[in-house]
């Protein structure tokens, strides 16, 4: 399997893969295809290790920022001094160093994860949710958002995937205004990772609160998928297929709008239902 080095580019997520094409009419052939790199990434802060995940490379910085953002472990742009790659030239390009601000550093005690994460590890219980909330608190007002809008939002999502075009196997996160503008999109194999890149790009550029904002999602919607966008205070969370039990009852809980199986003309609203109007 051979990939390319091209930094930065769509072709530094694929690889080139020769496989086995067994046509509908039974016959075999060769042929080349493309498949999504998998990495791990090992993310540091002040040079100790935190947690390792497996990630598609690129935006790691957003990646880094978003993690510690949804983790309640930074909180505000000036919490963050540096976000950096790794000097060392053996796995330089999987670990990736992130500099707090000597305040932040006391929300970090006790939280290093000494184990593998994987790109769905997740969390889960009642329990949980009442500690979430320690750190982000419920939406208190979430905006009055357009059915049109809503509407609009998986057909512009599908034009921001390129990889996924070229490979069928990426998730895809995207924040939208109210107005459904586009403010930015990310891919990653997993999808906590597509929401942490997109979350990280907005904390890093400054621009959280999101509090007039849309979470868009290609896949199903999780609990921890509604944790992250409370902790970029981002009231309205939708997707194209279906939300969990604990999803709902966390986004019922924090004041958000929580939205599944949105198609092109149809769609269920299963938290904040007074939020959505005709128009």
């Amino acid at each position: 399997m051979r990939r390319s080095n091209q930094s930065g580019s769509v072709d530094q997520v694929t690889a080139a893969c020769e496989v086995a094409r067994w046509e509908a009419n039974g016959r075999r052939r060769s042929l080349g295809d493309l498949v999504t790199v998998e990495e791990p990434l090992e993310i540091r802060v002040r040079g100790e290790a935190l947690v390792v995940t497996m990630r598609t490379p690129g935006h790691d910085a957003e990646l880094a920022a978003g993690f510690l953002l949804s983790e309640g472990l930074i909180r505000e742009r000036a919490d963050v001094v540096e976000v950096a790659p790794c000097a060392l030239r053996r796995h330089g390009d999987q670990i990736v160093n992130v500099f707090v601000a000597r305040g932040a550093a006391r929300n970090l005690e006790g939280a290093r994860r000494p184990v593998f994460v994987s790109s769905s590890c997740g969390i889960c219980g009642k329990g949980t949710v009442d500690a979430v909330h320690q750190h982000f608190p419920p939406i208190e007002r979430p905006p009055v958002v357009k059915r049109r809008t809503i509407l609009s939002l998986p057909a512009r999502l599908r034009k921001t995937q390129e990889v996924f075009k070229r490979t069928g196997s990426l998730h895809a996160a995207a924040i939208f205004d109210d107005e459904g503008n586009l403010v930015v999109a990310r891919e990653d194999v997993g999808r906590h990772n597509a929401v942490d890149k997109a979350l990280g790009w907005g904390f890093l550029e400054a621009r959280l609160p999101w509090d007039r904002h849309i979470l868009m999602v290609s896949g199903r919607i999780s609990f921890e998928i509604v944790q992250k966008a409370l902790a970029a205070r981002i009231p309205v969370v939708a997707a194209v297929s279906a939300p969990s039990s604990l999803a709902v009852e966390f986004a019922r809980e924090s004041g958000q709008v929580l939205i599944g199986f949105l198609r092109a003309r149809a769609f269920n609203v299963y938290a904040g239902k007074e939020c959505l109007r005709e128009g």
